[in-house]
């Protein structure tokens, strides 16, 4: 999302779903069919595939899903019962019934960004001249959409976390839309190579405490990445934002890997483990972290899934991998396995430089080791990752400010 600017002196529109929904036309996937008339050889294709030359599409069509062997079952470390424990309608977003608010009461600004899934402006609320976001939701099954609104509202007001403000629908076209509060944010690109090492530490804590708290309430986010953290940096503010992908987490329930983007994709997800959990999210904020301290955009950048996890497995070697695959009984497609190939692992302070050398620090490199681990249940939880002391400074600077603020009161 682009940086949000304040809505005075700009020009207002009519909110018009119906014109925006007009223009979501659906596309075709177009494939190439520049295939070779000529037989391979056995093991030719193997042999291409390894040199890297065949397309995506080839590649995907050559790769089957992981097979895995029952009796290895993969079962949440912490909160792995919080939906067990709460009421049906708590998490049974299919059965709820949304409560539509006026779409009269807001006026589109300006477009801010736009996703997979839906349009995202900078409005303004008519009824208290406020500003607000509203995400307009592109065509999608009426569960996912409820689903969506059923978590932000078991979430709101938890800490660091976007508010739901309102949910309206078009009377004529029917296309959904979700107002939010309204955030201010600077673009991580412009944002994220200005950070000290403080600052690192502590929008990473601050994230932390919006993950634990959606864990506890029995949540995955399952696409956390920069474009889905908002920063306020002038009032050193952070807003998790876009649950459109969150689910639910019930144990040893089969999840679909295709979640998460291409880059902040955890190893589960890229071998067809199915059962994953929270720790999902702890990958990816690894890999956010991991792009952080060593002025990455992207550390872990595969040109499609499949080749992601070789850039992984480049990193993290593939004696470790293998081991994760059989400690969850997991078997790779031969093509894949050929693919990845054999790697040793490769230390961290390999990849500092001489622009990153104040920023990786050994706390941090102990933290990031602690996130950025193929077996999930290895993973630090958001809680513990909360109490590393990498994030000493951040806790000693909020005693600093607690004390401070209780000495303010008994002034007064």
């Amino acid at each position: 999302m682009a940086s949000i600017a304040s809505c005075s002196g700009l020009p207002r529109a009519p909110l018009l779903f119906d014109l925006h929904s007009s223009r979501l036309i659906s596309r075709r996937l177009l494939s190439s069919s520049s295939s070779s008339s000529h037989p391979l050889l056995p093991g030719q294709d193997l042999l291409v595939v390894a040199a890297g030359a065949p397309s995506t599409a080839n590649l995907a069509h050559k790769i089957g899903k992981a097979f895995r062997l029952p009796g290895a079952v993969s079962k949440a470390r912490v909160y792995a019962d919080v939906n067990v424990l709460r009421p049906k309608e708590y998490w049974d977003y299919e059965s709820s019934i949304v409560q539509w608010g006026d779409q009269e009461n807001y006026e589109v600004v300006r477009k801010v960004g736009r996703g997979k899934y839906s349009e995202v402006f900078e409005g303004i609320n008519t009824v208290n001249h406020r500003p607000c976001i509203i995400k307009i939701l592109k065509p999608v099954k009426k569960k996912k959409i409820k689903r969506e609104i059923k978590i932000l509202q078991n979430l709101y007001g938890g800490p660091n976390i976007v508010k739901l403000l309102d949910v309206v629908r078009d009377q004529h076209s029917k296309t959904p839309s979700l107002v939010f509060e309204y955030i201010k944010n600077t673009e991580f690109k412009v944002l994220y190579p200005t950070f000290t090492d403080y600052d690192i530490r502590f929008y990473v804590y601050e994230l932390l405490k919006a993950l634990d708290f959606c864990h506890s309430q029995g949540i995955m986010h399952r696409d956390v990445k920069p474009h889905n953290v908002m920063i306020d940096h002038e009032q050193r503010k952070l807003c998790l934002i876009d649950w459109g992908l969150a689910e639910f987490y019930h144990p040893c329930q089969e999840y679909n890997v295709r979640v998460a983007s291409r880059y902040f994709k955890g190893p589960e997800l890229l071998v067809d483990l199915q059962d994953y959990d929270y720790s999902l999210d702890m990958w990816s904020l690894g890999c956010m972290f991991a792009g952080m301290i060593f002025r990455k955009e992207h550390f872990f950048q595969g040109r499609d899934s499949h080749y992601q996890l070789i850039k992984i497995a480049k990193v993290l070697g593939t004696d470790e991998l293998k081991a994760y695959l059989s400690k969850y009984h997991l078997t790779l497609d031969p093509h894949f396995e050929a693919l990845v190939g054999s790697h040793n692992r490769k230390p961290w302070l390999d990849f500092i430089n001489a622009d990153n050398r104040n920023l990786v620090v050994p706390e941090a490199v102990d933290f990031l080791d602690k996130l950025l681990r193929y077996d999930h249940q290895e993973r630090l939880t958001a809680k513990e990752a909360m109490a590393h002391s990498y994030f000493y400074p951040v806790q000693a600077a909020d005693t600093l400010n607690n004390l401070a603020d209780e000495l303010r009161l008994h002034v007064r």
